[in-house]
């Protein structure tokens, strides 16, 4: 190409990168900064260093920054002519708004700028990043406004930590590309080998086409070790990047991998000593900041060396049977599979904090539970007690009548006693009188004995007992206990029982109680009226599933604005009731699983209606016997 032609082909690439570069002009008054890399935008290096420079540089409302990037996508693009095109560019887009501080990533973008700088920038800092102190040359003194920390990758730090982990390695393959800085990569590791121990055996791998390079690796024996910086081009002339590089060789290697960069890390490779290009972007943007607040290049106290850190690839130590204690505790391990603590403390403690306080709750709550059981069981033996004392205040009530009931059958015992004496002295020894004398003594006994027993069985304090039992017989020996008590007082009881036997399943004294203080409050109620009105109707009915007891009588009734209040406790109509004798009742009756209510009619009737629940079994089978 002529030099006219060359010069029209710069004026063409000049315009069109400035017509694409227009969406980039520089808006408000803040500090600009520009980042040129030595090769492309999707180096991964490239990415980790601006990572790193981004998060480090102070940018806010009272001091904005903005960041622009460049690229001089070495080593695709080189020579004389391509250079003075870039130079021209980078005049021509920046020359209105010249970077407040130039930061060169890599050996060739810091070579180009320091070229290039009076024609670019002229008293603009200039800060490297990511540049080797001695490849592909020593890295020679800088001007003072020119600032940063060389890095040097510790190839033979790597190579000695492969060795303690593969104490039986014989022999070192060393892969490098075909391009001029491959090259120059070559020429190091030829350098670094010499000095290696006489025991092992390097061997290069240079400049290879891939099919080559590739079937070389995958025959590669037990005993050997790869290491590699990557390489641009292969010896076919196919173009990569140093990562994608790295990750053809880890997968077709039969041995270990090591390399020089932290990107490699991922690929397939182990890992290797080596500085970190996030740790480098970081203190290019710390450098930066200083600049920007007004310090001079030249008074920076900055380290000699970045860092180099063992970085590996978990999967790859394991896969080549390295021991997890083998690594140094300094090491930066990346793709650890997090323990459960790790993964997941936050879920694990939130998730503790909730058991813990279920926990809490539930032994509370047991413990609350435990004590409203105590208060239940306390409750029922208090309801005992009270329902036991309200029994004694009944046999007090049934005294007149339990001493005639007893009475009666005494006077006769006493008068069929007198009858046979009488006739023992007379002389008259008829021995069927007789007999029919001592049968009558004998049912007169039974019958005091018969009314005592029941009377005992009422005031007796016992444990209550749920059972089966047969209402209608239940009911006829509650009426039996109170007969005598309503002949006493002039009043007809009259029991309707159900027509077929009706089980339930209670405590036979308490519903007899319960019975007793009806027909007792029903006995009160028709004292002192005409004769035809001092009837009380006990009847039984049954149901679908329950059996109603109704207790009714012909007295006064009820007035309306007392029926609410009958069964409340204190409650009472009578003039030296206690009123505790309903409530006791209602209490019993809804422990059976009952209810119990009232309807009156003030002048002329009350009912109290008990409704209990049937035995079930019983009742089926009942039901199936009809």
């Amino acid at each position: 190409m002529t030099t006219s032609g060359a010069r029209r082909a710069r004026s063409v690439i000049v315009a069109l990168c400035l017509l694409m570069a227009g969406g980039y002009a520089i808006a408000g008054h803040g500090s600009f900064v520009l980042v040129l890399y030595s090769n492309g935008r999707l180096v991964p290096g490239n990415i980790d260093v601006e990572a790193g420079l981004r998060s480090a540089i102070d940018s806010s409302a009272k001091r904005p920054v903005q960041i622009f990037s460049e690229f001089l996508d070495r080593p695709e693009f080189v020579g004389e002519a391509y250079e003075n095109t870039m130079t021209t560019y980078l005049h021509d887009k920046y020359a209105d708004h010249p970077p407040a501080v130039v930061v060169a990533v890599a050996r060739d973008s810091l070579d180009f700028v320091l070229r290039h700088r009076e024609a670019l920038f002229p008293g603009v800092p200039v800060v490297h990043s990511a540049v080797f102190a001695s490849f592909p040359t020593p890295l020679r003194p800088m001007p003072a406004d020119v600032v940063g920390v060389p890095v040097d990758y510790d190839i033979g730090g790597t190579i000695e930590q492969a060795l303690r982990w593969h104490p039986k390695t014989e022999r070192i393959y060393f892969v490098t590309g075909s391009t001029p800085r491959d090259r120059q990569w070559d020429a190091l590791l030829r350098d670094k080998a010499a000095r290696l121990g006489g025991h092992l055996q390097p061997e290069f791998l240079a400049g290879l086409p891939i099919d080559d390079l590739t079937a070389r690796l995958r025959e590669l024996a037990a005993g050997s070790l790869v290491f590699t910086p990557g390489f641009y081009q292969s010896g076919d002339a196919q173009w990569f990047s140093p990562r994608d590089s790295v990750e053809l060789i880890a997968q077709a290697s039969a041995v270990p991998v090591y390399g020089t960069f932290s990107t490699f890390v991922g690929t397939g490779a182990v890992g290797g000593r080596v500085p970190r290009f996030e740790a480098m972007g970081r203190q290019a943007g710390e450098i930066v900041n200083s600049l920007l607040g007004g310090a001079a290049a030249a008074s920076l106290e900055l380290p000699e060396r970045m860092p180099n850190t063992l970085n590996v690839d978990l999967r790859q130590t394991r896969r080549w049977g390295i021991s997890d204690a083998d690594i140094p505790s300094d090491a930066v391990v990346e793709f650890k599979q997090p323990t459960f603590w790790e993964a997941y403390r936050t879920a694990a403690l939130i998730g503790a904090t909730v058991i813990l306080l279920q926990a809490g709750l539930i032994a509370a709550l047991m413990l609350e539970h435990r004590r409203r059981r105590k208060a239940e069981v306390a409750l029922v033996q208090r309801g005992s007690e009270l329902a036991h004392a309200s029994r004694l205040a009944i046999a007090g009530e049934l005294t007149a009548s339990i001493a005639h009931e007893i009475n009666q059958p005494l006077a006769a015992i006493l008068a069929n006693t007198e009858a046979a004496e009488l006739m023992l002295k007379s002389g008259h020894r008829s021995a069927d009188e007789i007999g029919s004398i001592l049968a009558d003594i004998r049912r007169d006994d039974l019958r005091a004995s018969d009314v005592i027993a029941r009377l005992r069985a009422l005031l007796a304090k016992h444990t209550i007992a749920r059972q089966p039992l047969e209402l209608n017989e239940a009911i006829a020996q509650g009426c039996a206990l109170i007969e005598g008590e309503a002949r006493r007082r002039s009043i007809e009881l009259v029991m309707r029982p159900s027509t077929n036997p009706v089980q339930v399943v209670g405590d036979r004294i308490q519903i007899q109680q319960v019975l007793i203080n009806l027909v007792l409050n029903a006995m009160d109620a028709v004292d002192n009226l005409p004769e035809p009105r001092r009837t009380i109707v006990v009847a039984i009915a049954e149901r679908a599933d329950s059996v109603s007891v109704t207790v009714s009588d012909r007295g006064h009734g009820i007035a309306p604005d007392d029926l609410p209040k009958l069964f409340d406790s204190f409650f009472s109509t009578k003039r030296r009731g206690m009123g505790l004798g309903l409530s006791i009742t209602r209490s019993i009756v809804e422990a059976h699983g009952g209810r119990i209510g009232a309807a009156s009619t003030p002048g002329e009737s009350t009912v109290f209606h008990v409704e209990l629940p049937i035995r079930v079994e019983a009742h089926a089978g009942h039901q199936e016997r009809r």
